[in-house]
């Protein structure tokens, strides 16, 4: 569960991170947004991205947690990825 929830945090994460970007909100949205509410998404995409990595270091501790976090944002990232390909 722990591994879902993490992995999830990581996508929103990177998802607001990407919709913080000029290029992905032309494409997403039409035009850039207002520049507070890109502030909010990249502050919002932080937060998700420190939640899982606090989430999953209290579970397994700072030796394997890391690797797992590094693992769980390879994934996210890669699926953020591809779903802007389109």
């Amino acid at each position: 569960m722990n591994h879902v929830l993490s992995i999830l945090l990581c996508t929103a994460g990177f998802a607001a991170l990407a919709c913080a970007m000029e290029r992905q909100q032309d494409a997403l949205f039409g035009g850039a947004l207002h520049g507070r509410t890109t502030i909010g998404l990249r502050i919002t995409g932080a937060i998700a991205l420190f939640a899982a990595l606090g989430l999953v270091v209290a579970w397994q501790g700072w030796a394997i947690g890391l690797v797992m976090y590094s693992g769980h944002t390879s994934v996210a990232a890669g699926a953020v990825y591809c779903m802007l390909l389109r």
